[in-house]
Formats: structure tokens, sequence, C-alpha cells
């Protein structure tokens, strides 16, 4: 049995024919850039997630890059944010011209530990990037604390995190503001790159609409040095075909990821452990196993794909050296990246194909 970690071709032929409908109207419309499919996308991501904004922008970093300098983040200023997470999340600080200041992650959610933030704010620190990552939320209620105690921005980086919630409020709705992004392997992702920003702030969100388009709010008059950053008509065609199904595809993944923690139960991985305040959506299903290259090596022989997630903790990544991070400043982000690794899963994967995988992890540990 041969699989893959995600199976994008088995989501298509469930709506291939709406989503060659929508390609071919879109086509048809002759509107291209900023036009209907667009703006349907933003306000229903803005209704769905409980704001009033959703700015579409050209992918996820984007998103962060243009949040960062609508808030005026740049130059001589330190944002906190996780070191667990993909580059983005602390590349798109330095982009900006700011420092990226890494707080550890909690050893059983993998999201930054809020009991840590505050030993790193300085004089300095204007922001916090709290990262959702693999589909479940941080504790914001902490974070918010925090960030209202000493005067900071909370920037939710919700890339992989759409639909998820905490205590009953959507990914995207606690912070001042929230990134996410439309890559063709997250729960909601288009057949190309994109991204969008939702806030409540009416300034900031008119500040990102004119940051996307040449710092231009009519065209050919500038107001800011601003980007061509413009969430694609076709794109957003698709993902508004898509977008209908998100929840349905949310719960179908943890139905299976709570299958696999069933069918993992005797073995030597640790499952992933989910927040009882929060709604998991399963971004990726991430497994924890002391002999991580060894099992990795043996299910690709045996056709079934794998990914690491992430292999080097940002901090101690060759481009941030000059931060001075050394290994064993952040323990547990070391040592997640040692352990951690994702399994096949996706809505449409069968019971058969994980009980494939778990019988092949289970001979793997009894060998």
């Amino acid at each position: 049995m041969e699989l893959q970690l995600l199976d994008l071709k088995a989501q298509y032929e469930t709506i291939k024919d709406e989503i060659k409908d929508a390609v071919i109207n879109t086509i048809e419309s002759g509107h291209y850039i900023l036009g209907p499919e667009v703006k349907k996308l933003e306000e229903d991501i803005a209704n769905y997630c409980g704001v009033k904004h959703g700015i579409g922008v050209a992918n996820g970093t984007d998103a962060l890059v243009l949040t960062l300098k609508a808030f005026g983040i740049g130059e001589g200023d330190e944002v906190i944010t996780t070191p667990f997470t993909f580059f983005a999340s602390a590349e798109t600080v330095s982009q900006v011209g700011a420092t990226p200041v890494f707080v550890d992650v909690d050893e059983k959610t993998y999201c930054i530990d809020e009991n840590k933030i505050e030993e790193k704010i300085t004089s300095k620190t204007k922001a916090i990037i709290a990262v959702h990552i693999f589909g479940q939320m941080c504790d914001m209620d902490r974070i918010m604390e925090i960030a209202e105690k000493h005067n900071l921005i909370v920037i939710e980086d919700a890339c992989q995190a759409i639909g998820a919630e905490y205590k009953g409020k959507k990914a995207g709705s606690i912070g001042h503001a929230a990134c996410f992004s439309f890559f063709p392997t997250k729960n909601l992702g288009g057949y190309g790159d994109g991204g969008m920003i939702v806030t409540n702030d009416d300034e900031v969100a008119q500040t990102i609409r004119m940051l996307r388009f040449h710092g231009s709010k009519i065209k050919y008059y500038h107001d800011m040095i601003g980007y061509n950053s413009r969430l694609d008509e076709i794109q957003a065609a698709i993902l508004n075909v898509k977008f209908k199904h998100i929840d349905d595809w949310n719960n179908a993944r943890k139905e299976k990821a709570h299958k696999y923690n069933e069918l993992l139960a005797n073995t030597k991985c640790v499952t992933p452990y989910e927040d009882e305040k929060c709604k998991h959506i399963y971004h990726l299903y991430i497994l924890q196993h002391e002999e991580r290259e060894e099992l990795l090596r043996f299910l690709k022989d045996n056709g079934v794909a794998t990914g690491i997630y992430y292999p080097v903790p940002l901090h101690l990544q060759n481009v941030y050296e000059y931060l001075g991070y050394k290994e064993g400043d952040l323990p547990v982000s070391e040592k997640l990246s040692k352990r951690t690794f994702a399994i096949p899963l996706y809505p449409e994967i069968t019971l058969e194909q994980q009980e494939y995988v778990a019988d092949l992890i289970r001979k793997f540990d009894n060998k």
C-alpha cells in the first residue's frame, strides 16, 4: 500500500465539478484582480471568525508582514514568538526590521508556553505572535492578559488553524489581528498561494488594504510605500467552493485523529494532546517517538509517507546565530525537534489505510 502524507487528489475528486465551474466562470467574467470572488471570501471568512474585516493577500507570509507593518512594528522593536514553528513566523519579524525573541513551548500542546512569556518582555517588546501550531490554539486568555498588562499587540498566526476554537471562540477572533494561509496543504488550501488577515481594527484594516496595493487607496495615488500582495481572483473562486466544506473537513480530521489515538494506544508513540479548552482541527497529526529516524525509514520502506515538523527549532537556525541562542536554551523545543513527526491524515483517509499505518508502527515497536 502506498500512502501520501496528504492526498489532495482525493479531496479534488469530491468537488471537481464545482471547482471547474468556479474557475471557468471567473475566467469568463473578466475580473481577475480584487474582484467579486475575493470580496465574497473576505466577507465570509470575517463573518466565520466573528470579526469585522477580512483582507485577502498573496500568501500567509505576506499576511504576517503586512500585519506587523500596519501596527507600526519595525526597526528597534522586539516581537515574542515560538521557535517551534515554520520559519515565516520569525522571518516576517526580521523582514520588517524587528527582532524575534523566542519563548519555549509547552511540552503537551506544542504552543508557546504562556508562563514563560513575561520573563522575555523588555522595553523594546511591541508584540506577541501566538502561533496556533498544528491546528490547536494557544492559551489566549493568558496571552491577552499579559498583552494588556504590558500594552502589547497580539497577532494570531492561525496559518495552520482555520476553524480551530478556544473556549468556543474561533481562531482569529481574539487577538488584535490574525493571519491565515491558503497554501495547498492547509485545511483550507487553494491550488496555489493565498492568504488572509482578519481584524476588528478599522484603521489597521485600511492600512493593510493600502499596503497590499502599493500603498494606494486610489490607483496611481500613493500614501505609503507598499507591496504587491493581492489574493488572486481565481484562487479566491476555488477557496469559495472549498470554504463551504471546511467544518465538515475539520470534523473529519478530528474523527480520524481520534481513531489514530485508539489504534496507537499500545505503541511507543506519544499521541497528540488535545486541550479541553480547545477545538483541535488537526492540520497535522503529530506523534513523538524516541527512535524517530529508524521508524520513518521503516514506514517509507513500506510505502507510508511522513514529515518532520520541525527538524531545527528557529533559535538554532544559522540565520539567527547573531541572536546568541545556544543549544540548551529552549530545551522543550529542542527535544521535540528530535522526536516529532507527522503521519498521513486527511478527511478522505480510510480506516483500512489508518490501520495499515498503525500496524506498521506496532510491528516496528515489537521488532
